[in-house]
């Protein structure tokens, strides 16, 4: 497993932008597909991007599709998700997955941070 320690949530109006970074531990980052997940306030958990491991392959959510877009960067050891036109239904805690497949389903990956929150006001 790797350790992930997520960045850049804050707060912002809507229509505004973020970018979220996920800091990985450990040298076999470059091996494992990485997502992001959120979840809101009396909401479940739900899937946001996933990309894998050698970056070539990404699928997001429709609800954020042209909106969101996921990178990362292997010798950094970073996965990104830059926010952009965000509403207020984006408010939520966003956590960064690692996992063997970029799967739109939480249970495969077994690796999770610690959660950023990022607020969105009208």
């Amino acid at each position: 497993q790797v350790q992930l320690v997520e960045s850049g949530g804050g707060s912002v109006q809507a229509g505004g932008s973020l970018r979220l970074s996920c800091a990985a531990s450990g040298r076999t980052f470059s091996r494992y597909a990485m997502g992001w997940f959120r979840q809101a306030p009396g909401k479940e958990r739900e899937f946001v991007a996933a990309i894998s491991w050698r970056g070539e392959s990404t699928n997001s959510a429709d609800s954020v599709k042209d909106r969101f877009t996921i990178s990362r960067d292997n010798a950094k050891n970073t996965v990104y998700l830059q926010m952009n036109s965000l509403k207020p239904e984006d408010t939520a805690v966003y956590y960064c997955v690692a996992g063997a497949v970029p799967s739109r389903y939480a249970a495969d990956f077994g690796s999770w941070g610690q959660g950023t929150q990022v607020t969105v006001s009208p």
